[in-house]
């Protein structure tokens, strides 16, 4: 069998941009030649003066294994015979300015366990896939009106083992799926698995794309913690970060002795905000990288999805910058006019392949159709998070309740714009951690009102139009803030008022799941109504949720002071009874116990804009679910 070498066409389209699956032929790859087994390497590194493959199998002999290179592709390419998979390698770089570099491949597939930087030999197509079923299942039109409660990770923190050390993939599939399945989520969102060299960074600052990290184990082992995902109908999600990469010495910076993956204007390249380098989103030869990568998780993964991170620190050429640190574009403006091109390119190849990927935008800022598709001028995600509904809300809930009145917009204005994207409700890993506490520890009042505000707002996230996301711990109030270094809290769980919290947060993702007016249409405003958002004097809004049956329509009242209402009328739209479904106040979940146990019958008297109303009694900071039954001959006792 001849070696394989790289075809023309494949060159012409990695050198265009347009190369889906560069990953293919760059890289290291198990082939053979003639009757000999072993590795072709095939590198870009167009302004090299000389490479080599140096590594375990040849005692990192720098004069051993030199590359040849194609000059008009400028990229090296060599077979070496008998390398076996597992074995540690890296490319020496001989720069023209006379620099000796030691890089790790931009595509290798495999890391050394860190503090090691090496590449590593590793063979993708040995796992056994057992998912068919959950990937001939996926519609790409059915997503926006299904359930999607997605719980984010942070694999080396969920849990650590009694010595500290971390929970390897095939640990995490044996204890987190059952868990996540259990607590009704429908998605895992991993915060970044490309290898990265620190810690504390969390995976945001990445030095192998191709590599998922060795912390954990090896990619088989992440293969196997995904098949078992999809096979308890659990969609994984991936942080995933095109934006910048970290500046260490064995990773892309400089790469080949010039700025190859970075600007070549320091002035463009400097991420000044994270010391990290932007990639240089206009230079084709990035963008078959980075659009490739965004593929190989898809496709050898088998990822559901990825959520793109610091969107907005790509579109504009002044985040995170001064005045004099960065250059406007060719009209005088701030958009990063490259960045724009590339993620509509990026989203266009991505659901050419996958018309069923969660492609998903972390964007802060107001730049308009992030979610729309590209053909009418969108960027082509299809799901951005709602940045300012979580800030609004975050804001709102830690405003003391006695003084939450003259704040009431800031609980209403987000559907203004609710409906303008394809919105997922984000509280993530961000919000608790570098001083700004925990999701419980925000709340304000004493012990019993902290928990009860938390309730609250779950439930009134749950009710607002728009999908939705938790970063782990929020689920039985991990108190003290996230910490990269250490697993969770869970011996809080002991305690009765966080063990509370969780049965509530399991049984509220069981109602979610189970009312389908509370997610068919998260995107139209045929599938909310306001019946009062003008209560600010109680701090009290209501409002409905509607899905396609026009009988299944469900109240939301919240109340966010502590205070109890006897007699607190509401407007309905149809004369009949109304159950309480769902109260957040209930003993078990750690409430006072204050509820409707009764049918609540409408009369005839209109009320807020509607021509019937009940009177029920208000729990305090708490939300209540109601839903209409529909006439019968038998009715069910009345308040």
């Amino acid at each position: 069998m001849k070696l394989q070498t790289i075809s023309n066409f494949d060159l012409y389209l990695f050198h265009q941009g347009t190369h889906a699956h560069s990953y293919k032929f760059l890289g290291a790859h198990k082939t053979m030649d003639e009757d000999l087994e072993g590795v072709r390497f095939s590198l870009w590194a167009p302004n090299a003066l000389q490479v080599a493959v140096v590594g375990d199998f040849n005692h990192w002999d720098p004069n051993g294994y030199q590359m040849t290179k194609t000059e008009e592709s400028g990229i090296w390419n060599l077979f070496i015979s008998g390398i076996q998979d597992g074995s540690l390698y890296k490319y020496l770089i001989y720069t023209q300015q006379g620099e000796i570099l030691y890089k790790a491949d931009p595509y290798g597939f495999s890391s050394e366990f860190r503090p090691g930087t090496a590449s590593r030999i590793s063979n993708l197509d040995t796992y056994g896939w057992q998912d068919k079923a959950w990937l001939s299942s996926k519609n790409s039109s059915a997503m926006y009106d299904s359930p999607m409660l997605i719980y984010e990770v942070h694999l080396g923190s969920w849990k650590r083992k009694a010595d500290g050390s971390f929970y390897s993939y095939r640990d995490l599939a044996e204890e987190l799926i059952p868990y996540v399945v259990n607590m009704g989520y429908t998605h895992i969102e991993i915060l970044p698995l490309t290898e990265h060299p620190f810690d504390g960074s969390w995976g945001y600052q990445s030095t192998g794309y191709f590599a998922v990290t060795s912390r954990y184990g090896e990619p088989q082992d992440f293969m196997y913690f995904v098949d078992q995902c999809h096979q308890k109908e659990i969609g994984v999600i991936l942080d995933w970060v095109p934006g910048h990469f970290c500046k260490d010495a064995h990773g892309l910076r400089q790469f080949d002795g010039t700025p190859l993956y970075e600007y070549a204007n320091p002035m463009r390249a400097e991420n000044f905000h994270w010391g990290t380098l932007s990639f240089d989103l206009g230079k084709p030869e990035v963008r078959s990288f980075l659009i490739s990568n965004a593929i190989f998780w898809l496709d050898v993964f088998h990822i559901d999805g990825l959520r793109v991170d610091a969107v907005a620190s790509m579109l504009y050429l002044d985040y995170g910058k001064e005045a004099g640190q960065w250059v406007p574009n060719i009209h005088g403006g701030k958009e990063n006019l490259e960045a724009v091109d590339f993620m509509k390119k990026l989203n266009e190849t991505v659901f050419s392949y996958f018309p069923c990927a969660l492609m998903i935008a972390e964007e802060s800022t107001q730049w308009p159709m992030v979610s729309k598709p590209t053909y009418l001028g969108g960027l082509g995600y299809n799901y951005k998070w709602n940045m300012g509904w979580m800030n609004d809300m975050l804001r709102y809930m830690q405003t003391d309740s006695i003084h939450r009145k003259w704040h009431h917009e800031l609980l209403t204005f987000s559907l203004m714009y609710a409906f303008s994207e394809n919105f997922i409700l984000p509280l993530s890993h961000d919000e608790v951690v570098h001083g700004k506490k925990s999701l419980l520890n925000k709340m304000p009042g004493d012990y019993w009102q902290k928990f009860a505000s938390l309730r609250a707002f779950y439930g009134y996230m749950i009710a607002h139009p728009g999908k939705k996301l938790i970063f782990m711990g929020g689920e039985f109030g991990q108190f003290i803030e996230w910490d990269e270094q250490k697993g969770l809290d869970w011996f809080l769980l002991d305690y009765d008022m966080h063990r509370k919290l969780h049965l509530y947060v399991e049984k509220l993702n069981c109602l979610y799941r189970q009312e389908s007016a509370l997610w068919t249409y998260d995107h139209d405003w045929q599938g909310f109504q306001w019946i009062d958002p003008h209560d600010y004097q109680h701090s009290i809004i209501t409002f409905m949720r509607m899905g396609k049956d026009p009988e299944a329509f469900i109240i939301i009242l919240c109340n966010f002071t502590p205070i109890v209402y006897d007699n607190y009328r509401i407007g309905v739209p149809k004369k009949g009874h109304y159950v309480e479904l769902f109260n957040s106040d209930m003993v078990c979940f750690g409430g006072s116990g204050q509820s409707n146990h009764c049918t609540l019958a409408a009369d005839s008297q209109p009320w807020h804009s509607q021509p019937h109303s009940i009177v029920l009694k208000v729990p305090p900071l708490a939300t209540l679910f109601l839903k209409y039954q529909k006439p019968s001959a038998n009715p069910m006792e009345e308040c």
